[in-house]
């Protein structure tokens, strides 16, 4: 053919500065774009012979190659696909945005089953003129007698097409890489760059640089002894384990699969495999890792391939996002991309892909609580922050998963929410107590496993939150916390008067008081069932969560300091300090052995200021002095 120029037709909306500059996010993404359509280059080779419309030589071996070449600045990527005649490079090159991949299917729908072509736009070569200053295609299509073709354009509406020597089927295309694209002349960048989108891709990717330097042989090493050049290894894995039936897949398998995607040699904990053909074709593996108890600074990771080629990370418009906290592969041939094939279109469909994970996420929490609830209780201090969340983000997992919600209780077992109320409706009907800080609270944990009483252990960020949750969803269930009130199970029979309580009353808040240097102090007594115990400070549940919101949102930028305060010293009338007191008021000693009451109360209940604890400090060494 005779050397043709000609200006590029732009057969969409978009002019090609706007699909050069701003149509992909990253730079980086041109080498998916073009090792895609190699890709499908090769898928529709092969589905052409499968229908006999094209003949392969033996021994065929399909393969994407890349080659960085350092030297004469070039990125270069080579397929033994199907190949274009000139025609078809004037269609599918010259006129922007006319897809081949849809108007290949368009021909062949009727033929043969619809193998997955991962292009859809045509837009994707042109993603090369982000890092090139000249893109060549050299390319020869399967078909006999076909003459090889080379296209040039330096990134401007016109180019250049001639005859090629390319004697091989398939294509070339070479980047002459500009000042943009330099870092793609680092062999590690364009490997690393391809083990990001291209790791699973179904065609074998090998990358060479024949600037590299081979490994030196030892000269007394005999010829005979040489050994033979290894077979080069492909970068990618063309039949990832999710593509398999889970029956098919070993234990070992699925973790060996989990530390190459993630390079997290801690074991998952568990993981469910995604196989799914209708109405949509999703497959894929989500494993819960170890979370611990750092949930406000976990983030899992899920990445979501389209056939085989890396989409992003974490779309939450699949993915729901309290599932964000798993890692996991899903693969979705169905989703609706736009141009770029890096955003979702605004798709119900997508909605039902969405339902259908969290429907499987359920259904697997479920079948562990059953059938293997040993493990299930193992797991649960390192899955119980995502349950939660995915209870409080979601009302239908919510309706799946509520009755599996375990608690870890004081007396060290783990039981549902209507096992804690049943063993415990004789002591507290319809309340659940909890406990925060086991190390702060071990004064209330130890009144009540004295009396045979138990709360359970809600120690994380998610737990307050999800709390309330439980309060709105269940309206007959009531939370608090274990320094909320006293219980009456937790006072002993009081024979004094009610005159006599009064007056009692007057006297130790009268006596505190004065000491305590504080008139607004809610101080109570009563006659608790230990004699150990001298004081405690109670604060109403609804008090108490009212401090914590303002300490955890700064609501309305009010001070939690500013919160009106309705914590309560309650004395114990058994305590033989607190007799002490009320039988000495005048005593050189009351006033302190006040103060370290109600500091040793409040240790009980949270921290005390570095103020506070400097003079609890100071005071117990006046005390210890007293007993020399």
């Amino acid at each position: 053919m005779s050397t043709e120029k000609g200006n590029l037709s732009i057969h969409s909306e978009n002019i090609f500065p706007i699909i050069k500059k701003w149509l992909y996010s990253d730079h980086d993404i041109f080498v998916r774009e073009l090792i895609s359509n190699g890709c499908d280059a090769i898928t529709k080779l092969k589905k052409l012979s499968s229908m006999g419309e094209a003949t392969l030589p033996e021994n065929n071996e399909f393969k994407i190659e890349v080659i960085v070449d350092d030297k004469e600045k070039t990125l270069t990527f080579i397929d033994n696909g199907i190949g274009m005649t000139d025609e078809e490079v004037k269609q599918y090159i010259n006129q922007i945005a006319f897809s081949g991949a849809e108007d290949f299917l368009n021909k062949y729908k009727d033929k043969a089953n619809e193998d997955q072509i991962i292009g859809h736009f045509g837009l994707g070569f042109y993603s090369a003129f982000m890092v090139a200053e000249e893109v060549q295609i050299d390319t020869l299509s399967y078909k006999e007698g076909s003459q090889a073709v080379r296209w040039i354009s330096d990134g401007g509406n016109e180019y250049e097409m001639s005859e090629s020597d390319r004697t091989e089927r398939g294509t070339k295309i070479t980047l002459k890489i500009g000042e943009e694209g330099k870092d793609f002349l680092n062999e590690w960048t364009v490997r690393s760059t391809i083990e990001k989108y291209c790791s699973l891709m179904p065609v074998e990717i090998y990358l060479t640089n024949p600037n590299k330097e081979e490994p030196q042989v030892d000269e007394n090493e005999k010829d005979d002894e040489v050994k033979e050049p290894e077979k080069p290894t492909p970068i990618n894995d063309t039949t990832p384990l999710y593509l398999k039936k889970p029956n098919e897949c070993t234990d070992e398998e699925y973790k060996e699969f989990y530390r190459k995607m993630f390079m997290d040699f801690k074991e998952p904990l568990f993981w469910i495999h995604l196989n799914m053909d209708y109405p949509f074709n999703l497959k894929g593996i989500l494993y819960f890792p170890k979370l611990g108890n750092q949930f406000d600074t976990m983030e899992g990771q899920i990445k979501l391939y389209n056939n085989q080629v890396f989409v992003a990370d974490n779309i939450k418009e699949v993915i729901p996002e309290f599932l964000l906290l798993l890692k996991g592969v899903i693969d979705c041939p169905d989703l609706p991309l736009n141009v770029s094939r890096s955003f979702l279109q605004n798709d119900g469909f997508v909605k039902k892909i969405s339902n259908y994970i969290t429907k499987k996420v359920a259904d697997k929490l479920n079948s562990l609580y059953k059938k293997e609830k040993e493990s299930y209780e193992k797991f649960w201090d390192d899955i119980h922050p995502f349950i939660k969340f995915g209870c409080l983000k979601d009302d239908k997992f919510f309706d799946k998963t509520n009755g599996i919600v375990l608690y870890k209780t004081t007396s060290g077992d783990y039981v549902t929410l209507p096992e804690y109320l049943e063993r415990n409706k004789e002591k507290h009907e319809n309340k659940l107590y909890y406990v925060t800080d086991e190390t702060l609270q071990s004064q209330y944990i130890k009144m009540f496993k004295d009396n045979g009483m138990e709360a359970v252990i809600m120690d994380t960020t998610i737990d307050q939150p999800f709390i309330s949750h439980i309060e709105m969803k269940k309206q007959d269930i009531k939370f608090a916390r274990i320094d909320a009130d006293l219980t009456d199970t937790l006072k002993d029979e009081d024979t004094s008067s009610e005159e006599d309580n009064k007056k009692l009353l007057e006297e130790v808040q009268s006596i505190f008081k004065k000491a305590l240097n504080n008139d607004n102090l809610n101080i109570s007594i009563e006659n608790l069932k230990s004699e150990d115990i001298s004081a405690m400070i109670i604060l109403p549940e609804e008090s108490r969560r009212m401090q914590d919101m303002s300490k955890m949102y700064g609501m309305f930028g009010m001070d939690s300091a500013m919160m009106p305060s309705n914590e309560s010293l309650l004395l114990n009338k058994k305590n033989k300090l607190v007799k002490y007191i009320i039988d000495n008021k005048d005593n050189e000693n009351t006033d302190i052995f006040c103060e370290q009451i109600y500091d040793l109360a409040m240790i009980s209940h949270k921290q005390l200021s570095p103020e506070a604890m400097t003079k609890f400090i100071e005071r117990s060494n006046k005390i210890l002095e007293k007993l020399i």
